[in-house]
């Protein structure tokens, strides 16, 4: 009897996707800047109150259009957490700045605001936060600073599809927001992303860095009598197809997001009794409620614990996984950037950290069968001088 196996995730049709997409195809153009990607835009725009969105092929893409419109160069330094994707890095050391990495704070593993003040040099231009697994840093906090340094605040805002703090979509409070729609994410198109401006006067520098370094989109709009190159950029959209997908998704978010919270909170609730015996921690949301539920995690007490519990779920059919190795140590972390301090906390959460399986059709009952193979785990008499 094949044994069943649940994945730690899996892209999801949720509506039309397939619809939108002969219409793309129907409508006679495929490139990217079509009727989807506009009315991808203006749903981002209306539903998340940002001044001007712009779709990108990735989040990736988003994050380097940031860079240039904060003008990042060689030998300006930009603050950022370690405990992150190696694209919030990257997009800042392609244009020769140096990544700074501050500690995170324990309970959200977001940036720590009350560090990011001691790591500003003279160098500093910009400060990126991180908003992990759908829940907002301390953007008030955040925000002061950067207000007060005269330095750019960009959101890497990749796992926050409608997620919020305090009324505000997260992307949407620093100068700039980058999103992800990769088939990991909770609004999918496979691949694709895209960049919030929400400092009006970033708007047309964006659209020319979108647009290949041309002023094409005011040629479109009957501004200039023709298009040319005007500054630096690259090919930063998607297709019409990709737009078609991601507008259908769209159009379906806030249920998307309403059941992965349900699931979060299922995991939360059922684990409670395991965190307090001690014998393991869940994530620091308040009362177990998340914005967006974009990840569900644990911490072991040790990273023996960890890698024996994510055997023990992958013998059972669970596929369990854990991230980030963090930034600052990795071989090329070493040679393009500096850390503040020995981030203990990053380190110590890279140890332990398990991402339990979350996607957007998972089943309760799927849910359940996870929680009684880790109770199964952490109830099995195993001597703990094993972790």
């Amino acid at each position: 009897m094949t044994k069943k196996v649940i994945p730690f995730g899996k892209p999801f049709v949720v509506g039309k996707e397939l619809f939108y997409i002969a219409q793309a195809v129907m409508n006679g153009s495929l490139a990217g800047d079509g009727e989807f990607t506009e009315l991808c835009q203006k749903w981002l725009e209306q539903n998340l109150g940002c001044n001007k969105a712009l779709l990108t092929h990735s989040c990736t893409a988003a994050l380097e259009m940031a860079a240039i419109l904060a003008d990042v160069g060689p030998g300006d330094e930009v603050i950022m957490p370690s405990f992150t994707f190696v694209s919030t890095a990257n997009a800042f050391v392609l244009r020769g700045a140096v990544p700074v990495f501050v500690d995170i704070h324990e309970d959200t593993l977001n940036l720590d605001a009350g560090l990011v003040e001691a790591a500003i040099t003279d160098k500093t231009k910009a400060v990126v936060a991180v908003h992990y697994a759908g829940q907002p840093c301390d953007m008030d906090a955040l925000k002061r600073i950067c207000d007060a340094h005269g330095l750019f605040l960009i959101e890497d805002a990749a796992q926050a599809i409608l997620a919020r703090d305090k009324q505000r979509a997260l992307g949407t409070i620093g100068h700039l927001g980058c999103l992800s729609f990769h088939e990991t994410k909770n609004v999918i198109s496979g691949e694709g992303g895209a960049l919030l401006i929400n400092d009006p006067r970033l708007i047309e520098r964006a659209e020319i860095i979108w647009q290949k370094g041309t002023n094409r989109k005011a040629f479109a709009r009957g501004e200039v009598s023709k298009y040319t190159w005007m500054d630096v950029g690259s090919s930063f959209l998607p297709s019409e197809l990709t737009a078609a997908f991601l507008y259908a998704q769209l159009e379906h978010g806030e249920t998307i997001n309403a059941h992965r919270r349900h699931l979060y909170e299922q995991y939360f609730t059922a684990l409670r009794p395991l965190e307090i015996d001690g014998l393991l921690t869940l994530p620091g949301t308040q009362d177990g409620k998340p914005e967006n539920a974009h990840i569900f995690y644990l911490l072991c007490r040790s990273e023996t614990q960890r890698t024996a519990l994510i055997a023990h779920l992958r013998e059972q059919g669970v596929h369990a996984v854990f991230h980030y190795v963090p930034l600052h140590d990795s071989p090329a972390g070493l040679r393009y950037s500096r850390a503040v301090g020995d981030l203990p906390i990053t380190c110590d959460a890279s140890r332990r950290l398990v991402r339990l399986p979350l996607y957007s059709d998972m089943q309760a009952t799927q849910v359940a069968e996870v929680c009684a193979i880790i109770y199964a785990f952490f109830t099995a008499g195993k001597p703990s001088s094993t972790y």
